[in-house]
Order: structure tokens, then C-alpha cells, then sequence
């Protein structure tokens, strides 16, 4: 029995936008995120690049800064559309506005273009500039292309076939232009996900403003709690702002790591350009919001802002100074707090924090190394450790959690406890519940089983909301 004849291949050529269409993301947006990780001070040239032109823009951001297109996220059902194409015998043309050294990278990398067609820091090929290029080269109507944007209505009325990436109300417009093709469906951003990126879950860290007032009991105070609540809500606003940008200048590292490569940003799920749109917006409320609480706090959260901000450009991939770093980030939540209402943050309450809080930022640190060496990696992207350092961070972290118990012991024992409570000896069963918990955590992090944020992971594991009720019911006792 003779084998059945392949079908023959389509003689026009197959021409393939890259942003937006083989990729959900835009290459120019995140080469400029690149930038601003890796060289920041590179961004006040930018001014200059942009008064030379789109495609000098495009050129001197991908000379400066290399996204891993190994990494980047792939419409899978288009490629394998794409792959079906290529084994017909169908000519496949990378034509893209993205600056030529992206095209070459990323046609390398998947191995399915026959050309390529980019822009070159003089010509930025985009709408009407690619459609002169695709027609002087193939003819009206001598060529297919397969685009995602309204630029692409540009393209398509010289193209014999129209191949949206899209929404339908697009694929209608480009099928009055050129013949209709296949359509390659894809959903809007929903709100579910914008939520999910601004980490709403995280907000839970901001309970911290609430400490001062609550160990100088005066929490039920109206004006107190009130200020408090309004503090919270700025701070939670500023976080998600804060979130959204780190997740944008971490995308590379994100793409590479197990849990987070599923983050909307990293997936391309959400645009990286309305992700700063919206960390504006988010930073603006914060701001409003915390000037009509007062000055001092203003100043701490602006101080934070900038402190996160240090942090996601660089102080991350500084070993140590990243984790102090944390520590310090939780402390002045505290400190905010304080700020709000007026309530003084003691001595005792700082050095509790910083040492608590230096143990938890460990542990969150060595988790993901932890993670990194089980999958075979020596050094996580992104961060300043690599496997070797593991045994150092466990007595970090560890040592820092018992200085913490010791803060509080001599705490117990000082005049100021004294004077706050009716009886403070029954304080003194704190210590024992939160060294069990301390050593707890630290146990379950060397086993490889601590996969949250280590204060996420207290608020959801039963053994520490135990510890926590057990803790306040001392208290009670002793007041």
C-alpha cells in the first residue's frame, strides 16, 4: 500500500509579528525593565534615545540590557500552528518591529524562521514601515501575516491572508482587509488577575501596624484604632504598588524559578506597561492617603517606598544586606504604626523585631536556595547565595531567633514591663512557646517543606495560630 501523498505546500510566505503574537509580551517594554535592573543609572539616557527614534530606542536598550529568550513565555498553539506550517514546507518570515538582535535570538531559539525581518536603529518596522518592507519583497497580497494589534491593520490589507491573534472584534476588522485566516484567541486581562498581582494575600504583613497600640493597650481607643485602620490601608496600597514593580523587574529570575514563572506578569498575562500604570496609581493613593494621616507617617512611608524600591533594584542581589534588608522592611511597619498614632515604639519592641524579623527574612532566603539546590541548581537566578552558603544562613537565622527570645526574656524583667502590667510573671511562659516555634520553623525549613512566607505560613499553619492564641491568652493573664 503506497503511502498517501503530503498535501502541497502554500508557495506564499508565512510572515510572523514577534510582541504581542509569538509572545504575549512587548520585547521593547522589557528590555527597558532589563535596564533598570541591571544598570539603572543606563535610564537617563533615555530622553536622548527616544529624540533619535523608536528604532534607536529599541537598538540601544538591546545592546545594554539581554532578556533570556530561552525564558520567555510562547503562544504554544501558535507555534504548533507555526511547526504544522514548517512541516508542509511553508517559507516561515519572522517579521517584527523588535530590534534585530531580539528577532535573531529568539528565531535561534525556536528554529522556525527561514528570514527575518526587523527593525535596525535606523528603520523601526512597525504598521505602515513593515508593510512597504513585506510588499516590496513579496508583492500585494504576495504574503500572509499573522499580527495581534490595531498596528497590524496596516499590514494586513496587502497581505493575501489575515491571521489574528486576538480578540474577535479584531479578527472582524482584519478579515474586511484580507482574506480571513485562522484566529488565535486570547483572553483580556480579568480584575481576578490585576488582584492576584497586587498581592492582596500580602496585606496580612501590614497587621504589624497595629503592634504599637496594641502592646501600650490603648487599641480600643476610637481615634486610635481608626488611625491605625487608615495606616493599614495606606501601606497596603503602597506594598501592592511595590509588588507590581518588583515583579517587573524580576521577570527574568521569575521565569526561571518553579513557582513564581506562573506569576501573571512572568506568563505575560498582563501587560508590563499598564503594570507600571497601575504601581502609580496604587503609590499616588498610598500617598493621599497617608499625607491626611499625618507628616511622620508620610516620612515612613516614603521612606519605605524608597527602601523597597533599593531592594528590588539591587540590594537583593547583595547576600546579607538583602536579608537585613527584609528585616528592616517588617521593623518599619512597626515603626509606622507607631508614627500614625502617636504611640511610642519602645527599645524593646525595635531589637525584638530586627532580630525576629532578621530570622523569618533567613528563612525565606534559605527556603529558595534550598528549593534551588534540590532542582540541581548551585546559585538561584537573581540572588546573591549560591548552594555552599546554606549552612551559614542556618546559624544566621537561627541565631538571630534565640537573640530575639533573649530580647524579650530581659524585656519581662525590665521596669517598663512592670510598670505595664498587673502581673508579669506569667509573661515569662511566652519564651518557652516561642523558641518551640522558632525551632519549629527552622526544622521545617531545613526539610524543605517551607515554601511560603514565613509569617503567610504562621497565619495558615495550626500549629503556630495555636502558639499565637496561647501567647495572647498570657497576656491577658498578666494585664
Amino acid at each position: 500500500m503506497s503511502a498517501l501523498p503530503r498535501p502541497a505546500a502554500d508557495p506564499i510566505p508565512l510572515c510572523v509579528d514577534l510582541d504581542g503574537t509569538l509572545t504575549p509580551i512587548d520585547t521593547l517594554h522589557e528590555t527597558a525593565l532589563a535596564l533598570a535592573r541591571e544598570a539603572p543609572g543606563a535610564l537617563l539616557s533615555l530622553p536622548r534615545w527616544i529624540a533619535r527614534g523608536r528604532a534607536a530606542l529599541k537598538q540601544e536598550l538591546a545592546q545594554r540590557a539581554r532578556i533570556d529568550v530561552s525564558h520567555l513565555p510562547y503562544r504554544r498553539d501558535l507555534l504548533d500552528w507555526l511547526r504544522s506550517e514548517r512541516e508542509r514546507g511553508r517559507r516561515l518570515v519572522l517579521a517584527t518591529a523588535a530590534d534585530r538582535r531580539i528577532a535573531d535570538a529568539v528565531a535561534e531559539h525556536l528554529g522556525l524562521f527561514d528570514e527575518i525581518i526587523a527593525s535596525d536603529g535606523a528603520d523601526n518596522l512597525s504598521g505602515a514601515a513593515k508593510r512597504a518592507v513585506l510588499v516590496a519583497r513579496y508583492g500585494e497580497k504576495g504574503f500572509d501575516y499573522v499580527g495581534n494589534d490595531a498596528v497590524d491593520l496596516k499590514v494586513w490589507p496587502s497581505a493575501r491572508q489575515a491571521i489574528v491573534v486576538g480578540s474577535a472584534g479584531l479578527a472582524a476588522r482584519a478579515a474586511r482587509l484580507a482574506e480571513p485566516g485562522p484566529v488565535f484567541a486570547t483572553p483580556a486581562p480579568s480584575p481576578r488577575l490585576w488582584l492576584k498581582a497586587a498581592r492582596l494575600y500580602q496585606w496580612i504583613k501590614n497587621l504589624l501596624i497595629f503592634v504599637p497600640a496594641l502592646l501600650s493597650h490603648r487599641i480600643a481607643e476610637p481615634d486610635v484604632l481608626g488611625t491605625a485602620l487608615l495606616a493599614f490601608v495606606a501601606f497596603g496600597l503602597c506594598a501592592s504598588s511595590v509588588y507590581l514593580i518588583n515583579d517587573l523587574l524580576d521577570l527574568d529570575a521569575d521565569r526561571r524559578h518553579p513557582r513564581k514563572r506562573k506569576r501573571p506578569f512572568a506568563v505575560g498575562a498582563l501587560p508590563a506597561s499598564q503594570g507600571l500604570q497601575v504601581a502609580a496609581l496604587l503609590a499616588l493613593a498610598a500617598a493621599l492617603t497617608a499625607v491626611e494621616i499625618g507628616g511622620l507617617f508620610a516620612a515612613v512611608l516614603a521612606a519605605y517606598y524608597a527602601c523597597t524600591c533599593a531592594y528590588s533594584l539591587r540590594l537583593k542581589r547583595s547576600p546579607i544586606v538583602d536579608v537585613m534588608m527584609l528585616a528592616g522592611l517588617y521593623t518599619i511597619r512597626i515603626v509606622a504604626g507607631g508614627a500614625a498614632t502617636g504611640v511610642e515604639v519602645t527599645f524593646w519592641l525595635l531589637a525584638f523585631s530586627m532580630f525576629m524579623f532578621l530570622s523569618l527574612a533567613v528563612v525565606k532566603r534559605y527556603a529558595e536556595l534550598h528549593d534551588a539546590a534540590r532542582a540541581g541548581l548551585t546559585k538561584p537566578a537573581g540572588r546573591g547565595y549560591g548552594a555552599d552558603d546554606l549552612p551559614l544562613l542556618l546559624s544566621l537565622g537561627t541565631a538571630s531567633g534565640f537573640a530575639a527570645i533573649v530580647v524579650l526574656a530581659l524585656y519581662i524583667n525590665s521596669p517598663q514591663s512592670e510598670a505595664l502590667y498587673g502581673d508579669s510573671r506569667p509573661l515569662w511562659l511566652i519564651c518557652p512557646l516561642l523558641l518551640y516555634w522558632v525551632c519549629r520553623v527552622w526544622l521545617l525549613t531545613t526539610r524543605g517543606r517551607m515554601h511560603d512566607d514565613p509569617i503567610l505560613f504562621a497565619l495558615r499553619d495550626r500549629a503556630s495560630l495555636t502558639i499565637i492564641g496561647l501567647m495572647a491568652a498570657i497576656v491577658l493573664v498578666a494585664i
